[in-house]
């Protein structure tokens, strides 16, 4: 008879050092909007506000039962009699809440995390850099001129009722048929889409919210997925002064925290960290005039 292995230990949450090739888990936030801010040099810096609504480790995968490492999270809120029965007894049996989402992660093996830990705003910094994949608006059904950006037909010379078709799409009798792949009129727009080396602007640990410089794929109330970057050298990495595997928040500071969803409580500006940029983008301007700043003679 073959001996049938045991599952591994479940992981155990701890403050580990994090190796050139370790990897973390990320998250799933939600696009709440866009602002604004100005940094101390006076330049203004559009961001992305992504929320993170309740994540959750809800799964542990290890390599010595599923071949890889992974962690599944799980976020948001879902009703149970909106969900099916096995999607339910998933939850009831590891003693969670219903989850609106669930998204898997592959890790090292150095940042598993037992399930339940909370995924929050700390788990990220201001100044790292940061990966984001959501998916695009969508657009309907589009013609050429809009999905493809094509140029359309001549507004003139007899043409009739077709300024802005696509025009002939075929050929001859070889090869009889239209190549696959060809741009034509469709459905546009909700495709999954990956922005790569976002810069984290500013991290609000209380209230769960990270804001991310420039646009990110996906209309506001969409879910993204929200990870360390994979263009990032292991040097410029450790420099960020990451958690690993994740942010371990502290007894007292729990006790202290304000009840979720309770809006009354003022955000605590000490647990905001701001993303401060050493070099001013105005400097080239004010070397090579004499305007800025302005220098009077004595006796005016």
């Amino acid at each position: 008879m073959i001996a049938r292995l045991l599952p591994p230990p479940p992981p155990i949450l701890e403050k580990r050092p994090m190796q050139d090739a370790s990897r973390r888990v990320g998250c799933i936030a939600t696009k709440a909007g866009m602002t604004q801010e100005w940094d101390e040099h006076g330049a203004r810096i559009p961001l992305t506000v992504l929320w993170i609504d309740e994540c959750q480790v809800v799964g542990v995968k290890r390599r010595a039962l599923h071949g890889y490492d992974a962690l599944m999270l799980g976020a948001g809120h879902k009703r149970q009699k909106c969900m099916a029965p096995s999607q339910a007894g998933f939850f009831l049996k590891a003693g969670l809440p219903f989850k609106k989402l669930v998204a898997e992660w592959q890790v090292s093996e150095d940042a598993l995390l037992p399930v339940g830990t909370a995924i929050g705003g700390a788990h990220f910094v201001a100044g790292q850099r940061v990966d984001v994949t959501g998916w695009t608006k969508y657009k309907g059904f589009q013609g050429v001129m809009k999905r493809w950006g094509f140029s359309g037909q001549p507004a003139t010379h007899g043409t009739s009722l077709s300024h802005r078709a696509p025009g002939a799409i075929g050929n001859r009798a070889d090869p009889g048929r239209v190549w696959k792949g060809k741009k034509l009129p469709g459905c546009m727009g909700n495709e999954r889409r990956t922005v790569h080396h976002c810069l984290v602007y500013k991290v609000d640990a209380a209230r769960n919210l990270v804001y991310v410089r420039g646009q990110v794929p996906g209309p506001v109330g969409r879910s993204v997925f929200l990870r360390d970057s994979r263009l990032a050298h292991p040097a410029a990495r450790a420099a960020w002064g990451l958690p690993f595997p994740t942010a371990i928040p502290d007894p007292e500071a729990e006790a202290a925290a304000p009840a979720p969803g309770d809006v009354t409580a003022l955000p605590d500006p000490g647990a905001v960290s701001v993303w401060r940029n050493p070099a001013d983008p105005y400097l080239m301007y004010r070397e090579e005039t004499d305007y800025f700043p302005i220098v009077w003679k004595k006796g005016e």
